[in-house]
């Protein structure tokens, strides 16, 4: 079943549980911090961008997990490979960095003494981030600049609850296949973006999350046919049975898959995330061989709170099949596939 959303309204009632579950194409419910009845600490909002081309990538999050927040930066060099990520951890952030309640107006901006982060949303839908980390690496200062334009029109949206508690939920907007400009100075480097070959992508985050979870996420962007191309593909936490997240884009228009496995090889009974996975889907319209670069991988464990991450970029090869039966060739697509496991 894949439930779509079409009417516009509030995203919670007054007992503060979802109206509606399931898919949409843009942010047709509502949100509202104040709506939510659960425990203040539960709540997490965040903006997370990923700007890539065929060399470079560069992940920026601002990260609002109520007990504390985030600053994240990743810069990524496919063709070593190598990345550095950097995350500035604040306590007790508490709803007060201010995210707007949509990610189509409003900004969010968050400074510390050693890390300063701007996302804006200008009148005309043009987005400017800025972000800049004091001790990149070597106490070496990293800056970033990005124009993000040439928003789809379409988006993958989805409401989804918890089964085991009926105040969570988790509202998430994923934006494919923006045009992104820019430039990255660091230790003596600058490292530009040409719009012409490099994509972004926007994960919108909402909700009030369960304690221990894990997902499974994967997006890629780039030009099929000459056209812009991308996916959303991803499962693994709350109650689904509304709808997937699994979603392709081209030319600006989504086109929505039903549920979809991620083919994570196996060695000595341990996820082997540098070898080749499969992804196959139950409509038979996403059928890719993934091929891995690298593994941007982290683990934070302090007991009551644990992160496991692996993000693994590589190239995605196979077949995506549009609504009306259009077949498209995907030819090393670079993109993401991640697993993660929190207890938060």
């Amino acid at each position: 079943m894949q439930k779509e959303l079409t009417t516009p309204g509030p995203l919670l009632n007054e007992q503060g549980e979802l109206c509606e579950a399931g898919f949409a194409r843009s942010l047709i419910k509502q949100y509202d911090r104040r709506a939510i009845r659960a425990a203040a600490h539960r709540i997490k909002e965040w903006d997370y961008y990923l700007i890539m081309n065929d060399r470079w990538g560069v992940a920026l999050t601002i990260d609002d997990n109520s007990y504390m927040g985030l600053l994240g930066f990743s810069l990524l060099d496919f063709s070593r490979p190598w990345e550095r990520t950097v995350n500035i951890i604040f306590p007790f952030p508490g709803g007060k960095t201010g995210f707007p309640a949509s990610s189509a107006a409003g900004d969010v901006a968050v400074r510390r003494k050693d890390a300063d982060f701007c996302f804006k949303v200008l009148p005309d839908g043009t987005r400017r981030l800025t972000a800049w980390v004091k001790n990149f690496l070597d106490r070496k200062p990293v800056t970033a600049e990005f124009t993000l334009t040439d928003t789809p029109q379409d988006s993958m949206v989805i409401v989804t609850p918890f089964a085991e508690d009926k105040k969570a939920f988790y509202y998430n907007q994923k934006i494919n296949c923006m045009r992104a400009a820019g430039r990255v100075e660091w230790d003596g480097q600058v490292i530009e973006f040409d719009p012409a070959e490099t994509f972004a992508t926007l994960d919108w985050g909402r909700g009030v999350w369960t304690y221990k979870n894990t997902w499974y996420w994967g997006s890629g962007n780039g030009l099929v046919n000459g056209r812009p191309f991308g996916f959303n593909i991803g499962y693994g936490f709350g109650d689904t049975g509304a709808a997937s997240e699994n979603m392709l884009f081209y030319d600006g228009v989504a086109h929505k898959l039903d549920r979809l496995t991620f083919g994570i090889p196996q060695k000595d009974g341990r996820d082997d995330f540098m070898s080749p996975w499969r992804f196959t889907s139950s409509d038979g319209r996403f059928e890719m061989a993934f091929t891995p670069v690298l593994d941007r991988a982290s683990c934070t464990d302090i007991g009551i709170i644990c992160s496991d991450q692996h993000q693994v970029f590589g190239r995605f090869t196979g077949t995506a099949v549009l609504d009306d039966g259009t077949r498209l060739e995907i030819r090393d697509l670079l993109g993401f596939a991640e697993k993660v496991y929190n207890k938060w």
